[in-house]
């Protein structure tokens, strides 16, 4: 997902520091790790020609480049189904068992019910009783394509969640001095990915994700999946999810959205963190569960989403989809950009 002019610029930095301008990296050799069947680098409103200009594959870098395969699927279990499964996955990210319509039919026990309420019970069994263990969030998730699906999905499973709901409002304000002009009612009603909700909902054992690398030495990383386990007035008391189980405190911090995301000099002070029953397929890349649900009732719109979001899943008999209520079969989008993987695959 990285764009390629992070890479360039790293060229340029390690020829300068090293005076070798005339070799890539400066004479250093580089590892990439990578899979071009996966998502490619986000570009905002960017059409198909400009994402695939983004990616690496279009660097000027790229014919100094040495392709070594990796053959083996580690995330998944190791049994005569999961060997299958690994091949079906391949075909999905190549579009090989796509129909003429760029549309995938999925295997019929992957099929769950007709209604959001069936996916969670398949994922979130007995979520009502609350007193679940670590592993039982560790091991499950629900993936969506969408921001706004997913806070529909986290905001659901919320109340079906036991316990007392604590709202907690964040503090917006501008930065510049045309305050007046903005309305906090106003400034409150914006949502900007990337960034927590205003109005973060939250429930003492609930699962939370971070938003902001705070102390990657102590594992507080983006991405990272904790428990809630106490509101306190200034600052979040979490568990972190696997490892040793380690206690952190988050506090609130001010958070100032991209200028091309956000016309309005906005700063955000809300703690950083997001619910985590649920996330999207691009913010799952890299993880591998148990169980997880796929809610399709919006279709995949972007190259390698649906390989990513079956590939999270350790077993395909563990991955529950769902459905539009208008849809009586199982197929669905596959979005691939056949140009990418050219020469690759």
């Amino acid at each position: 997902m990285q764009h390629k002019h992070n890479i360039e610029a790293l060229d340029r930095t390690l020829g300068d520091i090293l005076g070798k301008r005339d070799r890539p990296f400066g004479g250093i050799t580089v590892l990439f790790g990578g899979d071009f069947r996966q998502t490619l680098p986000v570009v905002p409103r960017g059409s198909r020609h400009q994402i695939l200009e983004a990616s690496f594959k279009n660097s000027k870098l790229w014919k100094d480049i040495n392709l070594l395969f990796l053959h083996q699927n580690m995330c998944l279990d190791c049994s005569p189904e999961s060997d299958t499964f690994a091949k079906y996955l391949l075909d999905i990210g190549s579009a090989k068992n796509s129909d003429q319509d760029g549309t995938l039919t999925l295997p019929p026990h992957m099929h769950c019910g007709d209604n959001l309420n069936s996916l969670i019970h398949a994922l979130y069994p007995g979520i009502e009783q609350g007193n679940k263990p670590d592993d039982y969030f560790a091991e499950r998730t629900i993936l969506s394509c969408k921001n706004d699906n997913v806070d529909d999905i986290n905001t659901d499973i919320l109340a079906k969640f036991p316990g007392d709901q604590v709202i907690i409002m964040a503090a917006d304000s501008v930065t510049t001095d045309e305050a007046q002009a903005y309305p906090v009612e106003y400034l409150n009603s914006l949502t900007v990915n990337g960034l927590p909700l205003t109005r973060l909902a939250l429930k003492p054992g609930c699962p939370l994700m971070l938003l902001h690398n705070l102390d990657p030495s102590n594992g507080l990383c983006n991405g990272t999946c904790m428990i809630l386990l106490r509101v306190r007035q200034r600052v979040l008391e979490c568990r972190i999810l696997g490892g040793d189980g380690k206690t952190v405190f988050l506090p609130r911090m001010a958070m100032d959205p991209k200028a091309e995301d956000l016309h309005i000099p906005l700063r955000h002070r809300q703690f950083p963190v997001h619910l985590a029953f649920a996330m999207t397929i691009n913010k799952s890349q890299g993880q591998s569960v148990k169980n997880v649900g796929i809610d399709l009732r919006s279709p995949v719109f972007s190259h390698g989403q649906l390989y990513v979001a079956l590939s999270r899943c350790t077993s395909p008999s563990r991955i529950k989809v769902l459905f539009p209520e208008t849809e009586s079969g199982t197929k669905t989008a596959n979005i691939v950009f056949n140009q990418i993987l050219a020469g690759i695959t």
